[in-house]
C-alpha cells in the first residue's frame, strides 16, 4: 500500500510539472523596474500567505506577462520589468480577486498593502460591507473565525474548539483532530507547555472572547516541529493596535460557567502594548456506570459500578505583549502569559464485585472520593526580527522560558458492606495521596529566509529545546500499629525525574514552475536526548539519544483563478509527554490502577494528502483524501493484573495504525444575511497489534455544521451542531458524540455594547458517552452521562477601536504527545 501511494503521488507530481511547462508564459523583455508590496486580509489586516500576484497588460487582454506567489508573510516582488502601464491582479482561494492599474518606472516601485476581501464579503471587484465568514477554506488550512460566532460569548477555548472544522470535544473536554489525539496546539503560533501538560483543563483558562480564530493545519511544513501526525491547531488571540487606548470588558453567568474578562491595548509612537486579565468559575455534574466480566479457569467474575460526581474549578489568565520598532528593519517583541487553574471533583461510588475464585471474597462497598488539582504556568517569549531591503528576506532570533508546576491529590473513605456512605468515623478503609509535577522548559530558535528571484526561496533554521519535568507523589494508608491514623506507604510513593533535550535543523526550498505550479521540498533533522531517574528505587533510564530525519514536500497546481489541487507528503514524530511517562500508580478508582510508561519510544508517521480547493463567488470548498500510517503507535491499553477484579490502564507502543480519510468542508452564503459552513468527514481505520493479539477495522464518520443569520443590523442569530458515529479502537469502540448550540446577539450604542444569550443542547439534558473494551481476559462496557444542557448570558462593552496588529515571529514547540486529562500524573 505504501509503495502504491508513493507511486500515485509521484505520478501526480510529474503530471503537474509537465502541464505547468506546457502553459508557461513567454519570458518578458528584461527591464530595470520592479514592484513590491504585501497582500493583507481586508478585515483583519493579517498577511494572506501564498497569494498569487499576476502582472497583466492594459485591458482588454488578460494574458499574464509574469507572476509570483507571495511568501508566508504576504510579501511579493516582481523584478526585471520594462517601464510602462500595466494591471496587477491578486487572487487567492477563499478571497475575491482584486485588480488595479500600476505604473512601472525604471527603478523600484513600492505598492504598499493590497487589501484582499473575503469571497463571502465581496461580489466580483466591488467590496460589499459585511463580516468575515465563520469558516474560511484555504489550500493548506481551515480557519474558524471565532470572533464572528456570537454563540462564543462568555465561553472558553474549549467551547471554541468544539466548533472548529475537523475537531471534536468529548464529555470530559478531551479534544480530537480528524479522530486522533495526536496533534499539537499552538497559541499565536507559539507553544504552550500548559496545553501540552493538561489540555482539557488548560483550555478552560482561555476566554473565548480573547480568541480571534482557530487554524486547523492538516499538512504542516518542515518549518514546524515534527510533532502532530494529525496536524496542528493554532489558536490566534486578538491583538489590537490603535493610537488611543482601546479594549473590552465583559461578564457572563450561566449554569455551567461564569467569567469576567478584560483587555487593554494602545500604541504610542514605536511602542505597541497589548494586555488582558480574565478570571472565571466552572461547574459540571456527571454520572457514570461500568459493567465488566472477567474470565478465568474458575469461571466468570462480574464488576458493577455506578457513581455520581460533581466537578468544579476556577481559573485566571493574563497576557502582556510589547512590540518596539527600533527602525524600519529591526523589531523587538516581548510576550508573556500567566495562567492558573484549580479545582476539585467529588464522587460517590457504589461497587459490587462477585468472584468465583476460591479464596477471593466478593465485595460490596461505597466509596466517597474527593480529588483536587491546581497549577500555575508562566510563559515568556522574546523575539528579534530583522528585515532587509530585499523583499522576502528576513532573519529572526527567539528565546522562550516556561514554568509549569502543578499539584494533584485525592482522599477517599470506603464503607464495606454498605449501599450508602456513612459517617467518616465509620469508614472501613481510608486513603490519601498528594503529588506535584515540577517542570520548566527553555527554547532557543533562529530562522532565516532568502529569496532567489521572483518565485524561489530558501528557508533554514535551528532550534533547541531543554525540558525538565517529573512527578513526586506520596500515598498514606491506614496503618494498624497507629490505630486509625494514616501513615505513609513508601512502597507506593513516586519520585521521578525526566529530562528531554531536542535539537533540530531544517531547510525548505520553495519554487515555482511556470505560472501555475508552486512546490516546496524540505526536511528537518531532529536529535532527541532523554534520561530519567527513579529516586524511590535508585534506578535510571538512559541517557540515550537518537536522530530522526523528517522529510516534507508539497506541490500545488492552479486550475484557474480560484481553484487549485495540492499534493503533500510528510513524516512526523511523536514524543510522549509526562502524562504518558509518569510511573505514579493511581489507585483512586476501584477495579482500575493507572500509570504511565517511562520506556515508551516515539511514534513515526508517514502522511499523504491530496486536496482540491475552489471558490466561486460566495462559496468556498475544500475536499481532501489522506492516508496516515504509524508503525509503532502509542495506545492506551488495558491489561489484566494479579489481583482478581482489577485491571491496569497504561500506555504502550503496541499498534500499527492506518487511517484512510476523506473530508469535505464548504462555506457559502445563500443570501447576503445568511451564511452556512459544514463538513462531513469519513474515515476507515485499520488497527493492528500483535502484542495484544488484536485487530480492528471499521468506519467512522462525523458532521460539523455552523450557520448564522443577521436578522437586523443589530441582531444576529447563530446555530452550531456536531455529531459523530462510534469509532473503533484497538481494544474496543469509543463513543458517538452529539452537541449543538443556539445563540443570539443584540448590539447597542453604535456596536459598543452587546448582549448575548446562548443555549447548549436545550432539547436534551445529557448525552451518554458509551465505550467498550474487549480482551481475551475481560469485557467491559462503560457509560459517562455528561449533562450538556446549559445557558449563558453575557454583557460586554468595548471602548476605543480595535485594529489588527503586525504579525510577529513566535516560537512553536509542537514536538510532544500529550494533552490528556488524566489526573494523578
Amino acid at each position: 500500500m505504501k509503495n502504491t501511494t508513493l507511486l500515485l503521488f509521484a505520478s501526480l507530481f510529474m503530471w503537474l510539472v509537465t502541464a505547468a511547462y506546457g502553459q508557461a508564459p513567454d519570458t518578458p523583455a528584461a527591464g530595470t523596474g520592479s514592484l513590491t508590496g504585501a497582500v493583507l486580509d481586508s478585515l483583519t489586516r493579517q498577511p494572506v500567505a501564498y497569494a498569487t500576484v499576476v502582472l497583466l497588460p492594459p485591458a482588454p487582454s488578460d494574458k499574464p506577462i509574469t507572476g509570483v506567489a507571495a511568501d508566508d508573510q504576504g510579501k511579493f516582488a516582481l523584478t526585471k520589468l520594462p517601464a510602462g502601464s500595466y494591471r496587477l491582479r491578486v487572487l487567492y482561494v477563499g478571497y475575491a480577486t482584486r485588480t488595479r492599474p500600476v505604473t512601472v518606472g525604471t527603478g523600484a516601485t513600492a505598492l504598499g498593502s493590497i487589501l484582499l476581501p473575503s469571497a463571502t464579503t465581496a461580489l466580483a471587484e466591488a467590496v460589499v460591507v459585511g463580516q468575515k465568514p465563520v469558516v474560511e477554506v484555504k489550500p493548506d488550512r481551515l480557519v474558524y473565525n471565532a470572533d464572528q460566532d456570537v454563540s462564543n460569548a462568555g465561553g472558553t477555548a474549549q467551547d471554541v474548539l468544539r466548533k472548529a472544522p475537523l475537531l471534536a470535544v468529548d464529555g470530559d473536554g478531551n479534544v480530537t483532530m480528524r479522530g486522533s489525539s495526536n496533534y499539537k496546539v499552538l497559541v499565536n503560533n507559539k507553544p504552550s507547555p500548559t496545553l501540552a501538560k493538561n489540555l482539557a483543563e488548560a483550555l478552560k483558562a482561555i476566554p473565548a472572547e480573547n480568541i480571534q480564530s482557530v487554524e486547523v493545519i492538516t499538512t504542516p511544513s518542515a518549518k514546524y516541529d515534527g510533532e502532530g501526525t494529525a496536524g496542528i491547531i493554532n489558536i490566534v488571540l486578538k491583538k489590537g493596535t490603535k493610537q488611543a487606548a482601546n479594549g473590552r470588558i465583559s461578564a457572563s453567568s450561566g449554569n455551567r460557567n461564569s467569567s469576567l474578562n478584560t483587555s487593554l491595548n494602545f500604541r504610542s509612537g514605536k511602542l505597541n502594548f497589548t494586555s488582558s486579565a480574565n478570571t472565571g468559575l466552572w461547574y459540571n455534574p456527571g454520572r457514570s456506570e461500568t459493567y465488566r466480566q472477567g474470565y478465568s479457569r474458575y469461571g466468570t467474575d462480574t464488576l458493577r459500578q455506578s457513581s455520581s460526581n460533581y466537578n468544579r474549578g476556577q481559573w485566571y489568565y493574563g497576557t502582556l505583549g510589547l512590540d518596539y520598532d527600533l527602525n524600519e528593519h529591526n523589531t523587538l517583541s516581548l510576550a508573556s502569559a500567566l495562567d492558573g487553574y484549580g479545582g476539585s471533583s467529588t464522587s460517590n461510588l457504589l461497587n459490587s464485585y462477585v468472584s468465583p475464585v476460591p479464596g477471593v471474597a466478593s465485595q460490596l462497598f461505597t466509596r466517597d472520593t474527593k480529588s483536587v488539582f491546581n497549577g500555575v504556568n508562566l510563559e515568556t517569549t522574546g523575539t528579534y526580527t530583522h528585515t532587509f531591503a530585499q523583499a522576502r528576506r528576513e532573519f529572526s532570533a527567539l528565546a522562550q522560558y516556561a514554568l509549569t508546576p502543578g499539584t494533584f491529590g485525592y482522599d477517599f473513605n470506603q464503607y464495606n458492606n454498605s449501599l450508602t456512605a456513612l459517617e467518616p468515623s465509620q469508614a472501613t478503609y481510608v486513603e490519601r495521596s498528594r503529588g506535584r509535577t515540577p517542570g520548566h522548559e527553555i527554547t532557543l530558535q533562529t530562522d532565516y529566509a532568502h529569496p532567489f528571484g521572483e518565485k524561489n526561496k530558501l528557508e533554514v533554521g535551528l532550534k533547541a529545546i531543554f525540558r525538565r519535568t517529573g512527578s513526586v507523589a506520596t500515598v498514606d494508608t491506614l496503618g494498624t500499629r497507629y490505630g486509625r491514623e494514616l501513615a505513609p506507604n513508601p512502597a507506593r510513593a513516586t519520585d521521578f525525574r525526566y529530562n528531554q533535550d531536542v535539537q533540530a535543523a531544517y531547510a525548505i526550498y520553495s519554487f515555482g514552475v511556470g505560472k501555475k505550479l508552486t512546490a516546496s521540498v524540505g526536511s528537518r533533522l531532529e536529535r532527541t536526548g532523554i534520561s530519567a531517574e527513579f529516586r524511590t528505587t535508585g534506578s535510571t533510564l538512559g541517557p540515550r539519544a537518537y536522530l530522526t530525519p523528517l522529510p516534507n514536500a508539497f506541490a500545488q497546481y492552479s486550475l484557474g483563478e480560484a481553484s487549485s489541487v495540492r499534493a503533500a507528503y510528510s513524516r512526523r514524530i511523536t514524543r510522549p509527554f509526562i502524562d504518558y511517562l509518569n510511573p505514579f500508580v493511581d489507585r483512586s478508582q476501584p477495579g482500575v490502577i493507572s500509570y504511565g510508561n517511562p520506556y515508551l519510544d516515539p511514534e513515526l508517521t508517514d502522511s499523504y494528502e491530496l486536496s482540491y480547493n475552489t471558490s466561486i463567488k460566495t462559496t468556498s470548498l475544500n475536499a481532501a483524501l489522506s492516508v496516515r500510517h504509524t508503525g509503532n503507535a502509542i495506545e492506551q491499553v488495558r491489561l489484566p493484573t494479579d489481583s482478581s477484579g482489577v485491571i491496569a490502564s497504561t500506555f504502550a507502543n503496541v499498534a500499527a495504525n492506518t487511517y484512510y480519510q476523506f473530508n469535505v468542508y464548504g462555506a457559502f452564503k445563500p443570501t447576503t444575511k445568511w451564511s452556512i459552513s459544514l463538513g462531513p468527514d469519513v474515515q476507515y481505520l485499520v488497527l493492528r497489534s500483535p502484542a495484544l493479539q488484536a485487530e480492528r477495522r471499521g468506519f467512522t464518520a462525523g458532521l460539523n455544521l455552523n450557520t448564522s443569520y443577521k436578522l437586523t443590523k443589530t441582531l444576529t442569530l447563530q446555530a452550531f451542531a456536531f455529531g459523530s458515529t462510534p469509532r473503533p479502537s484497538i481494544q474496543g469502540t469509543s463513543s458517538a458524540n452529539l452537541y449543538y448550540q443556539l445563540g443570539a446577539k443584540k448590539t447597542f450604542l453604535n456596536d459598543k455594547l452587546d448582549l448575548t444569550l446562548n443555549f447548549g443542547s436545550p432539547f436534551n439534558q445529557r448525552w451518554a458517552y458509551r465505550n467498550t473494551t474487549s480482551t481475551p481476559t475481560f469485557d467491559q462496557r462503560s457509560t459517562y452521562y455528561a449533562y450538556q444542557r446549559s445557558f449563558r448570558f453575557t454583557l460586554g462593552y468595548r471602548f476605543g477601536q480595535e485594529q489588527a496588529g503586525r504579525q510577529r515571529k513566535s516560537i512553536q514547540n509542537d514536538d510532544t504527545k500529550g494533552g490528556g486529562s488524566r489526573q494523578g500524573g
